[in-house]
């Protein structure tokens, strides 16, 4: 490239015409060489404008990698240039993925430019985009938490989206960053609530878990007058009758016993956080089903939770995880209540085929819900689970048998009797469990078994399971008065194998001895003294110290022989009876779904669940206030929209009109939902209000503007009728929200009465709606109220020569000033992104005003707005290195620029009448940035006014060379006066020179800096087909506008 020598010798970082390039260099890489001043010069390259010399320093840090030099200190500018350019692309898919890999770019020293792309993404009008930069905040914050604040702020933000594409993914950055702070969450709450059913389910799960906890801080809780009850229901249920017939002091006596409440009202937000997550449980994702399900245990009245039971009996039929995590919440449910689950026992009976996980999962519900009516149901099934091949699931049936005899008391002896048979099985696990189990229910009645304890006692010379085999020796020492006869010979055949067995089982040994040598020393001491002489050996220093520790208390020494005398209390003092209890008893604790949960364990990031508030907080924090412009203004658009539109077509409002939900809409169906509650009765007469203030004021605007609009009112007809012909009334919503650029150029090529201004502010009536409507749909926060006055049009030329021209026109309409002037060029142009500029940004548009310090200068208003958290001072132009003929006018410098402030600079610019670009640098105290002004062919040039006879006279002198021809066709929508002026003259400024033939347009103007002519005719047929000649010694810029205006046209 030709390009990258030059501005290196403008820099002084290249060397002579001999000597290669820095990227070609072979000795470049020695360990001499000045690396810091090739990346500044790289750094430089990278900042410009120029893809030319973007390329270039591209190249040469391609090329430094494959040297194996370290590049790292580029990796900032390298990835800015990047990212800035995708970033600012129309397409709305690469603008999202841009962001999506700046933020998974986990390095530190681009933390700025991500924040900067965040910041811009959140504003942006693409929902889509604004949904990845809600996912890229939670990236930010873990790789640097300093950010936080900004953060919040950009969540802030977010959060007052409505657009259900963003919601959830907001939220989820709530819950990553800043799940403290619930003031965030007051003023959207509602919106929240109604935008539930909408929003992705992903989003819908983050949601609902984030409004359980939020509930639980905001709202009191609807059991509390359930508690009171079941504290003392007499009380509370005769209480009314009781009151009325007692006299004051039994009123006194009352108050003591009862503490005296106020009757629970439910908030009505409560009442619509239940009502909009209620029709989610027929949702098709299990886990949006699961959060209803936790939200609704969490949060309801009992007499209302019972709704869930059937949703989530359905997800049985789901896969096996989704079955274990459903069951899991089930058996913490079924505990408090046991109740909802019961008519659905039948779903919880055990297949074959279910694994091990889910069968015990099952089991342990069906063991909640056992009572002294289903019991006889529930231990048939026991029965047959016990004959199956996976022992495990057999233990925790028997264990199961267990906690139903220690629960219902009706059945216990059947249970014990069951379980004695399972003694005989052949199966030494089962036996072994039953003995652990059994052992737990003879604690309840050990009187009343004594034959049971005897046949166990047998059962030590077959079990093998330590557990089991510790269990008979325990129940045989604490009973032994029960059994006199057979406890010595236990204790002889386990003193004859006391060496081989288990740790567990000989310190039940031990036991059984200091037990049996207290209650029957003559035929045990001997035996106790070896046992005890045997475990002072062993191996294992707890069977050691036991051994020890027992001999000192139940044989007297001479130095003490207190304990001796109260070890028969300590051995056999009577011991409760052991309760069995579910595992999932103390789970819900956890907020049902969460990971923590599931492990009953506090998993990391868990958030506990707040406890219910004694007082409710103050719920006038969730209203929204609406300012009274904002309803009247939007009031006034729909009621002006739909007068001509509904006047020539039958349907009703497109879904355009049904998508629009601003603040004032929401507040209304949540009054209007909540209802039954009492709430909503003060907003509804405010409407009211409202609405007959709104008609007065709408029939004055009318009868003002009856007369003024009658021209605008009979076209706009006629375009709606149009519309109407071909399709229906909600088609013609649709297309007219599709684009509102497309609209608003319809709109100024119809209507030949409005000014150019009108594009850039909202008209208050007629076809403005649409364009409003866009607005609100994209969720724009920024946008102007719309302006009560009309704006009037520019006058550009005098107002004599508009009136002697005007009769030269064919067309229907007088010619407006406004179409005799140029109309206004291109719109701003991007010079510097504030991604680029560390927080600057910069934009210039060509105002097509004369200069006024020099008039061969094309003026260019450069406007500057600071996007950063500091002031940037000292804004100037640097020297300018330009090319030959090119020279610039600097605009004043700026001392200061605060943070969100804008300003505008107007600077001149000679292009010498070329479309070269116009190269220098705009610098601040710190920084310095390399930008570049290329103007379009049009803006070198000023209008000029001539009659019908100069124009073809100078026109005759410009041929042969001069002359550049070009055929085309123009389109159906290119085929009116207003349009083929507008489109001209937007493109080049040149002004309209009348015509005495209504198919035939001329333009004429001249080059500022040498003031050659140009002259424009556009001859053009009723057929479509036309053809354009431009006139003027300027031959390249001839040719260049020919192709220009041609684009322009056909377009």
């Amino acid at each position: 490239m030709s390009a990258a020598p030059a501005y290196g010798e403008d820099k002084g970082g290249s060397a002579g015409p001999g000597e290669p390039e820095y990227g070609h260099d072979p000795a470049s890489g020695g360990i001499f060489s000045s690396d810091y001043k090739r990346h500044d010069d790289l750094k430089e390259m990278l900042d410009t404008n120029k893809d030319s010399l973007k390329l270039e320093a591209m190249k040469r840090i391609v090329a430094m990698i494959a040297r194996g030099k370290n590049a790292s200190d580029l990796f900032p500018a390298v990835v800015k240039n990047v990212a800035c350019k995708n970033i600012e692309d129309p397409n709305q898919l690469i603008r999202a993925s841009a962001l999506r890999v700046l933020s998974s770019i986990r390095v530190p020293i681009i933390v700025p430019i991500m924040m900067l792309a965040i910041k811009e993404a959140a504003s942006d009008m693409s929902p889509y985009v604004r949904k990845t930069a809600a996912h890229a905040i939670p990236k930010l914050y873990s790789l640097d938490s300093d950010q936080k604040d900004q953060l919040i702020e950009v969540i802030e933000k977010l959060l007052a989206d409505k657009t259900t594409l963003v919601a959830g993914s907001v939220v989820m950055a709530f819950e990553e960053v800043c799940p403290e702070r619930i003031d965030l969450i007051h003023k959207n709450y509602r919106k929240l609530c109604n935008l539930l059913i909408d929003v992705e389910e992903w989003g819908q799960v983050v949601i609902i878990s984030m409004l359980t906890r939020y509930a639980r801080t905001q709202f009191l809780s609807p059991t509390q007058n359930e508690s009171l009850l079941e504290e003392n229901p007499e009380k509370a249920f005769y209480g009314s009758e009781e009151d009325e017939a007692k006299g004051p002091g039994s009123e006194e006596a009352a108050t003591t016993t009862v503490p005296a409440r106020k009757p629970y009202v439910m908030d009505p937000d409560h009442r619509l956080l239940l009502r909009n997550t209620k029709p989610l449980l027929q949702s098709r994702s299990a886990a949006v089903v699961m959060a209803v399900a936790q939200l609704y245990f969490h949060l309801a009245p009992k007499a209302e939770v019972g709704v869930i039971a059937k949703a989530l009996v359905r997800l049985l039929r789901s896969h096996s995880e989704v079955q274990y995590v459903v069951l899991q919440n089930v058996a913490t449910m079924s505990i408090k209540r046991r109740g909802m689950f019961e008519p659905y026992l039948k779903s919880f009976y055990i297949r074959s085929t279910d694994p091990t996980q889910i069968k015990i999962l099952k089991l342990e519900v069906l063991t909640n819900l056992a009572n002294e009516t289903n019991i006889p149901t529930v231990l048939r099934e026991f029965q047959t689970y016990i004959r199956s091949m996976d022992k495990d699931f057999v233990a925790a049936t028997i264990q199961a048998i267990g906690r139903c005899a220690t629960n219902i008391g009706r059945v216990r002896d059947t249970c014990l009797n069951g379980l004695v048979q399972l003694l005989s099985n052949r199966d030494e696990l089962v036996v072994a469990e039953s003995v652990v189990v059994i052992k737990k229910l003879l604690q309840m009645q050990p009187a009343q078994h004594g034959e049971i304890i005897k046949h166990l006692a047998k059962l030590t010379d077959n079990i093998q399971v330590p557990m089991a085999r510790a269990s008979i020796l325990w129940l045989i020492g604490e009973y032994c008065e029960h059994v006199p006869k057979i406890a010595p010979d236990v204790l002889r055949k386990m003193a004859k194998s006391f060496t081989a067995e288990e740790d567990i089982v000989k310190l039940q040994v031990i036991n059984l001895a200091a037990k049996l040598y207290l209650t029957n020393s003559k035929q045990t001491k001997l035996l106790t003294q070896y046992v005890l002489s045997l475990a002072k050996y062993d191996q294992n220093y707890d069977i050691r110290d036991r051994a020890r520790f027992t001999r000192q208390l139940i044989v007297p020494s001479e130095q003490g022989g207190a304990l001796s005398r109260h070890a028969k209390k300590l051995f056999l003092a009577p011991k409760p009876a052991p309760v069995l209890e579910s595992a999932f008893k103390d789970r819900d604790h956890f907020q049902l779904g969460s990971l923590s949960h599931l492990l009953n364990a506090k998993a990391t990031g868990y958030q506990e669940l707040p406890d219910w508030p004694e007082e409710a907080p103050d719920p006038s924090v969730r209203n929204v206030e609406v300012p009274e412009w904002t309803k009247c203004s939007n009031r006034e658009k729909r009621k002006e929209k739909e007068k001509p539109f509904y006047s020539d077509s039958e349907g009703g409002s497109g879904p355009t009109e049904s998508a629009d939900s601003d603040p004032e809409s929401e507040s209304a169906s949540d009054s209007k939902s909540s209802g039954e509650s009492g709430s909503g009765e003060s907003s509804s007469e405010s409407d009211s209000e409202d609405q007959e203030e709104e008609k007065g004021r709408s029939s004055e605007s009318e009868q003002s503007e009856e007369e003024g609009g009658k021209r605008k009112t009979k076209k706009r007809k006629k375009v709606a009728e149009g519309q109407g012909d071909g399709s229906s009334s909600d088609d013609g919503s649709d297309s007219s929200s599709s684009s509102s650029e497309s609209e608003r150029t319809s709109e100024t090529e119809e209507e030949q009465v409005e000014p150019a201004s009108w594009r850039k502010k909202t008209p208050p009536s007629g076809k403005s709606a649409p364009v409003a409507k866009e607005i609100s749909l994209l969720d724009l926060e920024d946008f102007t109220p719309p302006s009560v006055q009309p704006v009037s049009p520019p006058t550009i030329v005098s107002t004599s020569l508009a009136t002697d021209l005007e009769g030269l026109t064919l067309t229907d309409s007088p010619l407006v000033p406004s179409l005799l002037s140029p109309a206004s060029g291109a719109g701003r142009q991007e010079l510097l992104h504030r991604v680029a500029g560390e927080g600057l940004a910069v934009d210039y548009t060509f105002s097509r005003q004369p200069f006024s310090g020099d008039p061969h200068m094309v003026s260019v208003h450069i406007h500057f707005s600071n996007s950063s958290e500091t002031p940037i001072k000292g804004l100037h132009v640097g020297t300018p290195k330009l090319p030959a003929g090119i020279s610039i006018q600097e605009f004043p410098e700026i001392e200061s620029l605060a943070p969100g402030e804008s300003a505008t600079a107007v600077m001149g610019i000679n292009f010498c009448d070329s479309t070269q670009a116009a190269n220098f640098q705009l610098c601040t105290q710190t920084r310095q940035f390399y930008v570049s002004i290329q103007p379009p062919v049009g803006e070198l040039m000023a209008p000029v006014f001539m009659s019908e006879n100069e124009f073809k006279k100078e026109q005759g002198k410009l041929t042969g060379m001069s002359e550049i021809t070009e055929k085309l066709t123009l389109p159906d929508s290119c085929r009116s006066d207003h349009i083929v002026v507008q489109k001209v003259t937007t493109v080049a400024n040149l002004g309209r020179v009348p015509c005495g033939t209504s198919d035939e347009y001329r333009f004429a103007g001249r080059t500022l800096t040498s003031g050659s002519l140009v002259l424009l005719t556009l001859d053009a047929q009723p057929s479509g087909a036309a053809q354009l000649t431009v006139n003027s010694e300027k031959m390249v810029i001839g040719t260049m506008l020919v192709k220009d205006v041609v684009q322009a046209l056909t377009q």
